[in-house]
């Protein structure tokens, strides 16, 4: 579903839109978005599908029934859930519990460990990254050389850890849990991509390699990856919750940001330092103006302004003091066509969405200016 809800306060993010892409979590992921002021746009790039009844998971489980592994390797508390209780529905539940119970048994993280005590197991180590990096260095420190390892995949490629183990001399049994699909209605995607392109979002958050991947997917066969990749390389902030799900990403030259800590609450940490520290922020007319993406703030109040009267306003920011001329400003409305008058009636709704009319001056003949202080007038004398 696509959803856009808006909370204007004095939150770090207010004023600003944030792109969600996430299929799980999302709601906690918007939810946390919000409260620190966000507007938030959410369209899932993907679909989870789970493979109860896929021939693939029913025979590697078998396969393991039969021939035990040595270490099974627990990605996601959803997919370890899946998958035992995919075992329960063959009649092979107890089974698999009894033969993990003999085996050394990694987490990648909390939830799954919490996923694996539920079910009466105790995994013998958890990294604290929650990094599958961090899991691999473990394996090969121990030597993997004649070891079969199981792995539970999470609908990702894991790029180098499978090929890692292998040349190191181990077998690896895939465990596919289940799979990400492209969603089902596109339309919500393709309303993400077009505020994306068309800079109507700030900052457009991921949290798993699919989902980057297929929103990428999703431009290309649209024909607009062009203006996808321009815009989350100059406008839109790519924020991404680690550098697994960064790598299609980086694999089109597009540089993210990542928290330290692979987490959602830390990644919108993150986007609560770096949008703020993005906004223009000018002394005009003896107030403290911040531009924000579909706000400003003024003297710390936030000033909800129409997109036209956004997009005068970064005309006019681009240049700060130095009287633009109406045409520019046309050029710089949307659809507005060829009438100077929309520039007027533009500039009219800006003014009294800011609340302070005199922060913009009028110029008889010439246009509109930013009223900046004097003292700030050398500072942007050049720009």
């Amino acid at each position: 579903m696509y959803d856009e809800q808006q909370r204007p306060d004095n939150g770090p993010l207010a004023g600003f839109t944030v792109g969600v892409t996430a299929a799980r979590r999302a709601d906690e992921l918007s939810a946390l978005l919000q409260r620190r002021g966000a507007s938030v746009v959410h369209a899932p790039a993907l679909r989870i599908v789970p493979l109860a009844d896929d021939s693939e998971l029913l025979a590697a489980t078998k396969e393991l029934l039969d021939q035990a592994p040595d270490v099974v390797v627990a990605t996601t508390a959803i997919g370890f859930r899946g998958w035992i209780e995919a075992a329960d529905g063959w009649g092979l539940g107890e089974d698999l519990l009894g033969r993990l119970r003999g085996v050394e048994l990694l987490a990648r993280g909390p939830k799954v460990k919490g996923a694996i005590r539920a079910q009466g197991l105790t995994e013998e180590w958890s990294p604290s990254s929650e990094s599958m990096a961090e899991v691999l260095d473990r394996l090969l420190e121990e030597g993997v050389e004649g070891r079969r390892i199981a792995i539970q995949l999470h609908g990702e490629p894991l790029p180098g850890f499978v090929e890692s183990l292998r040349a190191a001399g181990a077998e690896v049994v895939g465990v596919p849990v289940y799979r990400w699909l492209p969603p089902e209605d596109l339309g919500p995607v393709d309303r993400l991509l077009d505020a994306a392109v068309t800079r109507g979002l700030d900052a457009l958050t991921f949290t798993s390699a699919p989902a980057a991947a297929s929103l990428l997917t999703r431009a290309e066969d649209r024909g607009l990856l062009p203006e996808l990749l321009d815009a989350l390389g100059h406008d839109v902030l790519p924020a991404c919750v680690g550098p697994v799900t960064a790598l299609p990403l980086q694999a089109r030259g597009i540089d993210t940001v990542q928290p330290e800590r692979f987490r959602l609450g830390p990644l919108v940490q993150l986007l609560c330092q770096e949008l703020p520290s993005r906004a223009r922020s000018l002394p005009i007319a003896g107030h403290r103006v911040e531009i924000r993406g579909h706000a400003v703030m003024v003297d710390g109040t936030l000033r909800p302004v129409p997109p036209a009267g956004m997009s005068l306003l970064r005309a006019l920011s681009r240049r700060p003091g130095w009287v633009v001329a109406r045409a520019e400003l046309l050029r710089a409305l949307p659809g507005a066509g060829r009438d100077e008058h929309a520039v007027e009636t533009a500039m009219a709704r800006l003014r009294t969405a800011l609340g302070a009319p005199k922060l913009i001056q009028t110029v008889v003949k010439r246009g509109y200016r930013l009223a900046l202080d004097p003292v700030a007038d050398s500072k942007y004398a050049d720009v």
